[in-house]
This record gives C-alpha cells, structure tokens and sequence, in this order.
C-alpha cells in the first residue's frame, strides 16, 4: 500500500486542514480509544480517522476516501453489533462529536445529528412530555438503530424508529447533499427506512414526537429459571390479546447476580393502571416471583435500566429470527435451547412483541406483518468462551429455522452477504435498484450489504 493509502503524507495534512474536526491516524494520541468500538469481538485498525464536526467535514473524509479508493466505514454511536462501524486500512467516518438535539415542542418535531445517543435524545424531547420509538439500551446511537428499522419500547403504539422519521439530510456516494422526504426524493426515503446505511451518510434526522411520560407503567419481573415455559405461555396469551399501547418482552436471561431466570418486561404507553391491569394476570399464572420490578417509573429510566448489562467493550455475537406466532412447537426449541445456559457469559433468548403500529409503516423494513421477533444473543467477557458461544448463538438460529423467516437488520452478523435475503425479503429487488441509483460503486458496503443491480 502506498504512503496515501496508509492516510499519510501531503493529501492527509490537506484533510487536516481543510477539516474543522479531527483527523488521527495510527500511532498518533487518541488513535487507539477513536478506533474502538461497542463490541469487544471487533478490533479493526483504519487507515484515517475522521472525527466530523459538520456536513462539510463528512463530505471531505468521504471525498478523500473515495479519491484514494479506500474502504469506507461510518460510526455514529459505534453500536453495531456486526461491527460495521469500522474498519481495518480504510477511512472511518466517525461522527460521534455531532451530537446537537432541537425540539420544536408546539410542532412535535425533533431534529438530531447522528451522534446522539437514545439517553441524549430522549432527555431532551422528556423535558416536553414527548418521546419518539428508539432503542432499548439508550447507549446506543440513534443513527444505525433508524436506519436498519428500530425497534423500541414505543414500536406497537407509534411504529418502529424509522417510521417516525419526517425527513433525513445525507451525503451521497458522489458527495452531494441531499434530502430525503415524503415530499422530496421519496424513493431514497423510503429506503433509509430500514435499508440501513447502504445509500449515504445521513448527517440530520427529523423525527416525528409523541406524548409520553414523564411516568410510564415499565419495568420487569423475574422468575426461577423452572419457570421458563410457563412465562412462555402467559406472555402468548398477554400479547395475543394486548392493545397496541403495550410492548412486552419475553426472555430467558440472567439476574443481576449471573443466575439464569425466566423474565417479561414491558411498557405501557397510556394509563399506568391500565398496564398493571393488564401485565398482573401474568405474575398470577406463573407463580412467585424472585424480582418484581414492575410499576410506574420515569420513562427515561424505562429506557435505560438494562444499560449496565451492555457494557463497552463486552464480547457480543447476536441472531435473530421473525415468527409469525409462539407455537407450541417454538416455545420447545427457546426452553430446551435455554437449558444450554452456564455462567458466566450472559446469553439471551428475547422474544420481541412486533404487530401494532409496525404493520401499518411504509418503507423498507420487511417483516412489519411478523408477529414476534427473536433475539439471540451471546455475551462473554472471557475471550475463552469466543467458540462455544458463537456456537451456541448459531445452533440456536438454526433451530428456530423451520419456524421463523429472515432476521433483523441491527442484530444478524456480517456473514459476507449471507444474511442479506432473510432481512430484507421482498424489499430486496427495490433496493438495489435504488442502490444502483445512489451508490452504484457501492461504496457504502460496510453494512448489511446491498449490492447494487446490473
């Protein structure tokens, strides 16, 4: 590789520059905490790293990289479980330091910069009474989560992140500017909604605001691990009849202490009584609970409280799957699969309540008619247990197979395309004629890839 493909000599001091953010290549201070990511697993060195304070600095990184033809990552939150936040001899576009948040309270309209995270966001839309579909972990940043669908506490009632979105400002491959709206390059806006980060870098979100909070019904319970079919079955009859205002979850998970439980979580966007009538039945069919956390409490604490289990730098290989129901025949392959657990590595089964408002969006997340989404993750902090949890994430993929179809965007791992069918279906053929469009040369792979057309 010559000088400037390793990001140095005269072209990198012109960057430096011309850019009002920071420019680090390796070696210099600061370059080895910039170029790590959420997920322990990915230890990527890149060429150059662009620390962007503005639009004219994301289109000058990008400029420079796709004038040296080196591969390009993008990073709002860093939060990418597949760990395409990154990459190793190419050009990081880290945009981490744009971090603005506006409300327009009256108009019930957010505006945001894509290195927000879901706790920046939600503090400053909390301080109206209003609130928008973000994640569950409020570390995570809200620019990959919007782009690959977004899937949040508010989803049943007010549709997944990206259906909430009124309009994105992007750099495209060619470097313009450009805005995607219903209005205005309705195509491209259709394909941001969920088709992740193939078709630019979007540099503002404009988000559509609910009233929520300040005090939602939340929370979870837990139960003795014994108990997982029995959870199983009260959160099938919960969500077969639950209202749109509720989104719950169903998990084989550990306490706080590492121990393997049965657990449901929830939120309730309306009266909080209305939830716990609804959410008691519940406890009463499973039996004694070892944790009982659910009640009323502050909605950004209700976005926040599993944080902790997801720290920085944790080891993380996730799948996931979408089920059209919670047979009987599924509820088998979660509780035996679960029955794999040990400790200490954490690993997960949830299973996401999907239906509502999801299925009456646009765009080109593909599984708004599924009923249940499936989590499979595996979490270690001993680079001991790599393989066998890996193994155990897979093998549990693969028994869910022949009841379930295609996973979700932010949680399937890089597997060099492999993936790419199950999670946009249908929807497929549409983008990458509009990635032929927008990126013909494909130079945003680095994603749940679409190829661009012939």
């Amino acid at each position: 590789m010559s000088d400037t493909k390793r990001g140095d000599g005269a072209d990198v001091r012109g960057l430096r520059e011309a850019m009002r953010g920071q420019v680090l290549v390796p070696g210099e201070t600061g370059y080895d905490e910039a170029r790590r990511v959420w997920n322990g697993t990915v230890d990527r060195r890149p060429a150059l790293i662009a620390r962007c304070l503005d639009v004219a600095d994301v289109q000058r990184a990008l400029g420079f990289a796709v004038g040296h033809d080196l591969p390009v990552a993008v990073r709002g939150g860093g939060h990418s479980v597949a760990g395409f936040s990154t990459c190793s001899d190419g050009v990081l576009i880290d945009l981490g330091l744009m971090r603005t948040v506006s409300v327009d309270a009256q108009a019930r309209v957010a505006r945001a910069e894509p290195g927000v995270t879901g706790a920046e966001f939600d503090r400053a839309t909390q301080e109206h009474g209003l609130a928008t579909t973000l994640g569950v972990v409020s570390t995570t940043g809200i620019a990959g989560l919007t782009l690959g669908g977004g899937i949040g506490w508010l989803m049943r009632k007010h549709g997944l992140a990206c259906d909430n979105l009124l309009s994105v400002d992007l750099v495209t491959a060619d470097g313009r500017l450009v805005t995607a709206s219903a209005d205005e390059n309705p195509d491209l806006f259709w394909a941001l909604k969920g088709g992740g980060g193939n078709f630019g870098i979007v540099t503002s979100f404009e988000y559509r605001l609910h009233p929520v909070g300040p005090t939602v019904y939340g929370g979870g319970v837990m139960f003795a691990r014994e108990h997982r079919r029995a959870v199983l079955e009260a959160f099938r009859e919960l969500t077969r009849r639950a209202p749109d205002e509720l989104t719950a979850y169903a998990a084989a998970t550990a306490a706080p202490d590492g121990s393997p439980v049965a657990a449901v979580a929830a939120c309730y966007a309306g009266d909080p009584a209305e939830g716990a009538r609804l959410l008691d039945p519940v406890k009463a069919a499973v039996g004694e609970p070892l944790l009982d956390a659910l009640g009323p409490l502050p909605y950004t604490e209700q976005q926040s409280r599993v944080d902790a289990g997801y720290p920085r730098g944790e080891y993380h290989y996730w799948r996931s799957c979408f089920l059209d129901d919670l047979t009987d025949a599924v509820i088998d392959v979660l509780v035996d699969r679960a029955s794999d657990f040990w400790a200490p590595p954490a690993l997960e089964l949830i299973v996401e309540h999907m239906g509502g408002a999801i299925a009456a969006g646009d765009g080109a997340f593909a599984h708004r008619d599924a009923s249940y989404d499936v989590l499979i993750a595996a979490n270690w902090t001993d680079p001991a247990d790599q393989d066998r949890c890996v193994a155990w994430a897979r093998d549990t993929a693969a028994a869910l197979e022949p009841h379930s179809r295609g996973g979700y965007v932010n949680y399937e791992p890089d597997a060099d395309g492999a993936h790419v069918p199950g999670a946009f279906g249908d929807r497929l053929a549409r983008l990458r004629a509009l990635k032929a469009r927008y990126d013909p040369h494909n130079v945003f792979s680095l994603n749940q890839n679409v190829t661009p057309a012939p």
